[in-house]
């Protein structure tokens, strides 16, 4: 299903896909710009819209790199003449993962054609066309990319259209154009509305963030409000918050908390005092964080933040296997399909018994292996996460001291519930997959999540209740409650316990490993050490200290690079290497020269993974680079810029504290308490009449209410600090610049 073309876009596409494409018929009233920020805001598109088939003609990517022109004056022969330079991302449209583009231009009833380049979805051309210019200037010129075909119609990739009244304003224009799609032919829309709806919530926020000096006091305050604790008798600003924030807005809240806690080194203080806060309130042990409470979101946002790495280790086997061998899982005797199931060697279809038994082997084998992974995985949990389960364990078996299940259930019931079960279910969002799972499954990864759902809770007789076809699989989830209860335990451990752990373990760098795994270095110039082991593949381990290499795991190391010596980790564009899983990792050589290397990864989710930890670990390097090429230098010249300087200053800006994934961000402290002060501002009142309906009746007797009632000095300053970032966001607004003649662009 693709989105409508009113809706904003990325330029980028995702893979074609093989089966019959919908989009939505109807659009959002209004689009995007290029510098436009997506965020969450107040106001924005929500309502259903029609799905329909899609217009090939329609879905369109990539830009072109054009310099149009008029020749001449008026009164005398005038021509229009149009370079055309090279493309870019175009869409993908023969079996061989590429296309064939060729350029046809036409203006006033004529038209031009280029030469066809094969097999690239970044062609060049560097060819000029010239066309007589009509009087008056009302003709525009349409510049259309097609991909060849030898038999069959030709592919349209997309097109630009250029005012000539326009470009005679603006004299002459040169850059890249993006491609759109073709609008200009009647369509005659037999299924609209015949495929459904789709409801549709679109959300845009432009944020301006200003300097980090600028939120300190906000972001002071609440780091004093988390190290002071509950106290009895006062009404807490993180339970004002908690109170005052909509269900919709939870999400989004404590992921800025989490991250800001996380940045100030108060993560740990922060849940605990969250967890006080929770237990505080009327509550049963039975119920305990199944609500979506500031406190369980922060927590879920907690795990996957910093948990993720920790979770592709213990998931990512099973997940694998899963999806490599597409076995037929299904115990519900309703949904059981015989015909997809035969014994070929006896020549007969399998009874409904069978295909039953069958599949509860399968799912008995998927689910043993995921709680034995789970079971061993206690040392490999970052201290971090022991440590706040370990504050949970305590504060909950503190609350119920008669229910010693309850403090287990509370673990689990994040870890199992909020963490593990979720990403088993759909293992792409957590960036376990690059595609998202077939029909059948999809089916096994939903019985492995109720299966690892029932063991978190504890309960196999109530699973059972609610779902009877699940009895043949109660001893096993039997078994499996017995290890998860074992493995809390280990989990929650005390530190001594932690630290013995530790101890046992090997000793070396593996202890110390950030990630580690095979890399294929591609052959470059250049004299580094990497680069003199060019063009093969080696085991790369990174440290705190260093990016090692050698022949394979636990070879002796080939060589390494300081991280005091990286300036940059950055994507490589795709036509570079003909893979969009490349990066590469600029870094000083030991003679003090600039030198890249190029390292491909076997998939996007590994690409974004070393990412994530080379920025991540190189985050307060004072030498980072601010710009670099996305392309590769060869022969005399960079692909991506064509600047002839090998060490001339690069074409793109680098994102030293973005990564692609949204839950592997560095903590930006700036951006954070900038979503916190957006959210706050619009709270001030709401949060006043909060506290005088939460404070206690014999505390509230004793002063007057309402607003010139005094305040507590906690949220008096928050009130002040709130103040403060407005008068900050005044001065910093810009003045309205005058609108600049552009070239009009129509479609």
């Amino acid at each position: 299903m693709r989105p409508s073309s009113g809706l904003p876009r990325c330029g980028r596409r995702c893979p074609r896909s093989g089966g019959r494409s919908t989009r939505c018929t109807s659009s959002p009233p209004f689009t995007a710009s290029p510098s436009t920020s997506w965020m969450r805001m107040r106001s924005g598109y929500s309502g259903w819209v029609s799905l329909s088939e899609v217009d090939p003609d329609e879905e369109v990517q990539g830009e072109i790199h054009l310099r149009v022109e008029v020749q001449g004056s008026r009164g005398s022969r005038r021509l229009l003449r149009c370079a055309v330079l090279e493309a870019r991302d175009l869409a993908r449209k023969d079996r061989n993962g590429a296309s064939d583009p060729f350029v046809r231009l036409r203006y006033n009833g004529k038209a031009q054609e280029s030469t066809v380049v094969k097999k690239s979805c970044y062609p060049r051309w560097n060819e000029t066309f010239e066309f007589e210019l009509a009087e008056p200037s009302e003709e525009k010129l349409c510049v259309e990319v097609w991909d060849w075909d030898l038999v069959g119609r030709n592919d349209f990739l997309g097109k630009v259209v250029v005012s000539i009244q326009g470009l005679e304003a603006a004299g002459q224009e040169d850059g890249w154009f993006r491609l759109r799609p073709d609008k200009s032919k009647p369509r005659e829309d037999e299924c609209r509305g015949s495929l459904g709806s789709l409801q549709l919530q679109v959300r845009l926020r432009d944020e301006t963030v200003l300097p980090s000096h600028c939120y300190q006091p906000l972001v002071q305050l609440l780091c004093q409000e988390v190290k002071l604790g509950r106290q009895d008798g006062q009404v807490h600003l993180v339970t004002l918050l908690d109170e005052t924030t909509t269900a919709e807005c939870r999400q989004e809240v404590a992921v800025s908390l989490v991250k800001l806690f996380l940045g100030q080194g108060l993560v740990k203080e922060f849940l605990d005092l969250l967890f006080e806060l929770e237990l505080a309130k009327p509550c049963e042990p039975s119920t305990l964080f199944r609500s979506n409470s500031l406190a369980s979101k922060s927590m879920e946002s907690f795990l996957k933040v910093t948990g993720m790495p920790y979770l592709h280790a213990v998931l990512g086997p099973t997940i694998t296997r899963v999806f490599e061998e597409k076995k037929y899982v299904e115990l519900d005797p309703s949904k059981v399909e015989i015909k997809d199931v035969g014994c070929s060697g006896l020549h007969r279809v399998q009874t409904e018994g069978e295909v039953i038994e069958q599949g509860r082997q399968h799912l008995q084998s998927y689910l043993g292996e995921l709680l034995d992974a789970i079971s061993k995985s206690a040392p490999a949990c970052p201290p971090v996460i022991r440590a706040a389960f370990r504050q949970l364990f305590g504060r909950v078996g503190e609350r119920f001291p008669q229910h010693q299940r309850a403090k287990f259930v509370a673990v689990t019931s994040f870890l199992c519930l909020r963490f593990f079960s979720p990403a088993i279910m759909t293992p792409k969002l957590f960036h376990l997959r690059e595609m998202h799972a077939d029909a059948r499954t999809s089916r096994t990864l939903l019985l492995l999540a109720k299966a690892v759902q029932i063991v978190g809770n504890m309960e196999p007789v109530a699973g059972r209740a609610k779902e009877a076809w699940l009895a043949p699989l109660v001893p096993t989830l039997q078994q499996g409650i017995a290890q998860m209860k074992d493995f809390i335990a280990r989990l929650v451990g005390t530190e001594e316990e932690e630290e013995e752990e530790g101890e046992g373990r090997l000793p070396g760098p593996p202890a110390a490993v950030v990630k580690e795994g095979p890399l294929f270095v591609l052959k470059t110039r250049g004299k580094g050490p990497l680069l003199a082991a060019a063009a093969k593949k080696l085991h790369f381990c990174l440290t705190g200290e260093t990016l090692s290499f050698s022949k394979s795991p636990g070879a002796e190391r080939s060589g390494a690079i300081a991280l005091t010596d990286v300036l940059a980790a950055e994507k490589v564009e795709e036509k570079s290497f003909g893979s969009n899983h490349v990066m590469q990792v600029v870094y000083l050589g030991t003679d003090g020269q600039q030198e890249t290397a190029y390292l491909q990864c076997k998939c996007v989710n590994e690409l974004n993974q070393w990412l994530w930890a080379l920025r991540k670990a190189c985050a307060n390097n004072p030498r980072l680079l601010r710009a670099y090429h996305p392309g590769v230098f060869r022969g005399d010249k960079w692909s991506c810029c064509h600047q002839k300087e090998r060490t001339g200053l690069g074409c793109d800006r680098t994102r030293p504290g973005v990564t692609v994934q949204e839950w592997r961000d560095p903590t930006d402290p700036a951006a954070e308490a900038q979503r916190l002060f957006h959210h706050l501002q619009g709270l001030q009142g709401t949060l006043r009449e909060k506290y005088w309906e939460l404070l206690e009746p014999a505390a509230a007797r004793h002063g007057p209410q309402g607003d010139g009632a005094p305040l507590p000095e906690g949220l008096s300053q928050l009130f002040g600090a709130l103040r403060d970032l407005e008068r900050c966001h005044r001065l910093a607004q810009p003045p309205d610049p005058l609108a600049p003649t552009r070239l009009q662009q129509q479609t």
